[in-house]
């Protein structure tokens, strides 16, 4: 027997797909708070100081943090190349202004405090807030329009093609519904960020936080509701209509696809999938009670549990499509068709197992070493350091 044959070819894809969303969400609850921080930090700090507090609660880790973003880039394009190809061609725009937003953060990061001029912080703090801000909303931007579906289709040798103009890759994707998930991701980051805030920070940027915090959880857990309630009465499903077969050759085109009434159908063939929903739900109404109260580690904690609900929602609820089109179903991407091939994914899947648990426990090692609060008084003490 083949090595990699001990794994049929329909589990890989099913891993690689589960592997996927750990990314993703390892990214949002990560990267994310970070990315609240960010779009927090003209709000919570109303001296140089108090936003240099904010600054220095993730200053030692967003670098770190990052990393779950280009490993989902990799992961996407080593285990799905037909996403990667569709998904980097139709929202290449949108991509970019997320690119450019990640590289002015650094740059705000490093040069913000190299001069002690009131206006140069201040423009660099607006930097730190458009290079938070953004991408959240842009990225719900974008599952918002992937629920909905793409408009691509394949050409008869499997060449994507993304259709309509140059200038509607960007803007035709802010139609009503991706703004109000872009909505639902900004405003849970934001939660999200304010409930990091305050578990590491004290006194009044603490305090700005969990008011900031709160509403954003409220306006979060209303506004995905919301989304879920269009979803069912106003987007259009996706199935695959007949008989197909899981562990053959990665063309779309061997599928047939067609549309439903809606998403929400898969709810009543796999009922066990409502928990994920319900996670979001529940851990917003509890990070902003947590933020309320006081509470510190368990409203992060709750926090992050909103986020992994919300974001395995839409995985589950789509399953098994990842991308599909709104133009041709017919070339609509699933777990069954748009893969690598079995020994490709086989050997990722080993190194995987080999150095993920490093990252992992480097990670917790590194937030167990920075563990502890970010006072005034250290920051004040050292005024000329790199945040």
């Amino acid at each position: 027997m083949i090595l990699h044959d001990l794994i049929s070819y329909d589990v890989l894809r099913v891993i690689w797909w589960g592997l996927l969303g750990v990314l993703l969400i390892g990214f949002a609850l990560t990267d994310g708070f970070d990315m609240g921080v960010g779009a927090l930090i003209p709000f919570v700090g109303k001296t140089d100081l108090e936003r240099r507090v904010a600054i220095n609660t993730v200053g030692p880790v967003w670098e770190g943090n990052q990393v779950w973003f280009i490993l989902g880039g990799g992961a996407i394009f080593a285990a799905w190349p037909p996403l990667y190809a569709v998904s980097f061609s139709g929202f290449y725009l949108a991509m970019f202004v997320v690119l450019a937003a990640f590289i002015v953060r650094p740059v705000a990061f490093k040069y913000r405090s190299k001069r002690d001029d009131p206006r140069w912080r201040t423009s660099w703090d607006w930097a730190l807030f458009a290079s938070g801000a953004v991408p959240a909303l842009l990225f719900g931007v974008a599952v918002g329009n992937v629920i909905q579906g793409v408009p691509f289709h394949f050409t008869e040798d499997l060449r994507p093609v993304y259709e309509g103009a140059w200038y509607i890759k960007f803007i035709g994707l802010l139609d009503p519904f991706s703004l109000l998930a872009g909505v639902v991701s900004l405003s849970m980051l934001i939660m999200h960020g304010g409930a990091w805030l305050t578990l590491k920070a004290e006194g009044a940027v603490q305090h700005r936080a969990r008011t900031i915090g709160s509403v954003a959880a409220l306006l979060a857990v209303a506004a995905y509701a919301l989304a879920g309630v269009w979803m069912a009465y106003g987007i259009e499903g996706y199935r695959i209509v007949g008989d197909y077969i899981t562990t053959g050759p990665s063309n779309p085109l061997h599928f047939t696809v067609e549309k439903t009434a809606t998403w929400l159908t898969a709810y009543g063939e796999r009922p066990w999938i409502a928990i994920a929903p319900a996670m979001g739900i529940v851990g917003g109404l509890l990070t902003f009670l947590g933020l309320r109260a006081g509470r510190e580690i368990s409203t992060l904690l709750f926090s992050k549990m909103a986020i992994l609900g919300v974001i395995s929602s839409v995985g589950l609820t789509m399953f098994p499509f990842i991308m599909p089109s709104s133009s041709h179903p017919q070339s609509s991407l699933t777990v069954w068709n748009s893969s690598s091939s079995q020994l490709t994914l086989f050997i990722m899947l080993v190194v995987t197992v080999i150095f993920m648990p490093m990252i992992l426990a480097y990670t917790a090692w590194v937030y167990k070493v920075l563990w502890g609060k970010v006072t005034t008084a250290s920051v004040h003490d050292n005024s000329h350091s790199v945040y």
